[in-house]
């Protein structure tokens, strides 16, 4: 975790905090006051205890592949599948920890913040080697970082997330300085993944640079080839830091539906298989071999409403209805939309009742609140869209304000049996206020294409949210939206609304933590009224794995969390083949792990007078559409 010096009324404020005491203890923090100035230097004491061992056990962890990798360039990525392998591969500056998603050293070591919250300082420890063996130093960062700022079109994963970076510095091959135009909530050594600057800047143009054979990382593993039709093969890298993970790779194997993959799993032919249906869930349950999970999830489910999707110049683009502009109408589809029944319904009640966009997993962010009023009420929606102008015709369907009967398409995913399910509901809904509902079941990749160039009216659509709210909330902003040809910053929905703009401001500068957990729930209240994005539930992340073959998986948050889709490697990191007589890493220098990372809370010193702790919470990598 990150602090930074604060007044006394604030110190008190976090120490009233439970969950805050609870994850400075397990961050182990050194905060110094140093002569002339105040700073913050945190890290080392944070590392997880390792998992790994300098000896493989000659295992292979195959996973199913059942959904769409965009790219394995990580400058592009957006998709779940692919940042989640990503995610292996490389390394932010600043990590998030197994135990609670706290911060913790990834590439870096160490890092502190000046007085003003304005320049933050990270160091990289000299002995750091990319899996090629070159060394890992602070040129690699100051590259990722400058490359963004520079390319347009390196700036779809992550570019939102860099709006604050002023100027980024190799001072020295350990040491980065970034400086910020004003200080910022966030921690930006969480922003980005750090690329080798030595392979991408041999690539001529990184933005077209496939990545996908033979790559070189920083993680516990690195990508050794990829074909849509074979899937992802990965290696354990030997230079990771931590240590070499315990199994000697990581193989994704494609197949054509969660039912197949579900199948592969009885057979023994994959180990894991995640994003399973509740049917599915409930049938693997009593399996012989097998044991199932169902994590808190840290994703929403929602139905995205099209209000006329613009690029970032104002330029209209796609096929939206045009009658979806008016917010009225879109309130009334949010109104006719029962959402605990489709929780109960389509998800047996595997997941929680939504309000915004931030899951209850991060109760520091989550608007939690029962004022809901664009909430399940049909007569409601029907009384707005006769105040509104839309009028009832002869067969049921109303007219919009060009005459014309008011028919709307449902788009989703043909892959996911769930958005059919859901859809069969939502149908009769919409009939119930006058819509006429078509519903469209595509295959991913058009999906996200169609969502992308806003040729739809509703789709099914989820984001996956970080321990920061930062960049979900960013990619709702005007300056958000892609260009014409798709290139350019990520939108979540093509909302422009200078209010939002504001409150995403005001909160990503709020060092004050209780200040900024309310900026964050007003500005997901804008969303939630501005009727572009109706919350339907957040599922839990339902998976199952061969425990007859594999020891239990390190899970994040550690108490009720997830095996796949972490905020971090520790899942597959951890993974170990039952029996195995490997011993745990982190001791040796062999294994390339650190055991001066690893201490207790006991640890944490506090040095000079009256240094006060303040809380850094920073967001994670760009999550994924889904």
């Amino acid at each position: 975790m990150q602090f930074r010096p604060k007044n006394p009324a604030d110190r008190q404020l976090l120490r009233s905090s439970r969950s805050r005491l609870r994850r400075t203890a397990a961050a182990g923090l050194l905060c110094a006051a140093m002569a002339g100035s105040l700073a913050l230097t945190a890290g080392p004491a944070s590392a997880p205890a390792a998992f790994a061992s300098d000896q493989s056990s000659g295992k292979t962890l195959k996973l199913a592949l059942t959904g769409d990798i965009d790219t394995l360039n990580p400058f592009k990525a957006i998709l779940a599948t692919s940042s989640n392998i990503l995610a292996l591969q490389y390394q932010n500056l600043v990590a998030y920890g197994p135990e609670q998603n706290e911060e913790i050293p990834g590439m870096a070591e160490s890092w502190e913040t000046s007085e003003d919250g304005t320049v933050w300082t990270f160091k990289i420890p000299s002995d750091r080697k990319w899996s090629d063996g070159e060394p890992i130093t602070a040129n690699d960062a100051a590259w990722t970082f400058t490359a963004i700022q520079t390319n347009d079109e390196l700036k779809q994963a992550n570019g939102a997330l860099l709006t604050s970076v002023s100027s980024v510095e190799a001072t020295d091959d350990e040491t980065l300085v970034i400086t910020l135009t004003a200080p910022q909530a966030s921690n930006p050594g969480t922003a980005l993944p750090i690329m080798p600057e030595h392979i991408w800047s041999a690539a001529g143009d990184p933005a077209a640079f496939a990545n996908d054979k033979d790559t070189v990382g920083s993680g516990p593993f690195t990508v050794v080839s990829y074909d849509k039709a074979a899937g992802v093969t990965m290696k354990a890298n030997p230079n990771y830091w931590q240590g070499k993970a315990k199994i000697d790779g990581i193989t994704w194997v494609p197949y054509k539906n969660s039912d197949a993959a579900v199948q592969a799993l009885k057979t023994g032919e994959i180990d894991i298989v995640s994003s399973l249906t509740p049917v599915q869930y409930e049938a693997l349950q009593n399996q012989p071999g097998i044991t199932t999970n169902a994590g808190a999830g840290r994703r929403y489910q929602a139905i995205a409403i099209n209000p006329g999707t613009t690029t970032a110049d104002d330029t209209v683009m796609g096929d939206g209805n045009p009658a979806l502009q008016d917010k009225e109408l879109r309130r009334a589809i949010a109104m006719g939309i029962d959402s605990n029944t489709l929780l109960e319904k389509v998800l047996q009640g595997l997941g929680q009742e939504a309000t915004g966009e931030i899951p209850m997993t991060y109760p520091l962010y989550h608007w939690d609140t029962k004022d809901l009023p664009l909430a399940y009420d049909p007569d409601e929606a029907n009384r707005v869209l006769d105040e509104a102008g839309y009028t009832m015709g002869p067969d049921g369907i109303r007219l919009d304000k060009e005459g014309n009967p008011l028919k709307l398409r449902l788009m989703g995913r043909n892959s996911d049996p769930t958005h059919q399910q859901m859809a069969d509901f939502i149908g009769p809904w919409m009939k119930a206020i006058g819509i006429e509902i078509n519903t469209e079941m595509k295959a991913p990749a058009q999906v996200n294409d169609d969502s992308t160039f806003g040729n739809f009216d509703l789709y099914f659509t989820g984001w996956g949210i970080g321990p920061d709210p930062d960049y979900q909330l960013s990619i709702n902003q005007c300056s958000s939206r892609p260009n014409a040809d798709g290139t350019g910053a990520t939108s979540e929905n093509s909302l422009c609304d200078p209010e939002f703009d504001k409150l995403y401001l005001a909160q990503h500068a709020e060092l004050d933590q209780e200040k900024r957990s309310e900026l964050v729930k007003q500005a997901q209240e804008v969303i939630y009224n501005s009727a572009v994005n109706k919350v339907l539930f957040y599922a839990n992340s339902l998976e199952a794995y061969r425990s007859d073959k594999w020891e239990p998986f390190t899970t994040q948050p550690a108490e009720g969390g997830i095996i796949t889709s972490q905020n971090g490697p520790w899942g597959y990191y951890s993974a170990t083949p039952v029996g195995s007589d490997v011993s745990e890493a982190g001791t040796s220098e062999e294994s390339g792990s650190n055991t001066t990372l690893i201490v207790s809370a006991a640890a944490i010193v506090v040095l000079g007078i009256a240094a006060v702790l303040f809380l850094r919470r920073r967001g994670g990598n760009a999550e994924d559409r889904a």
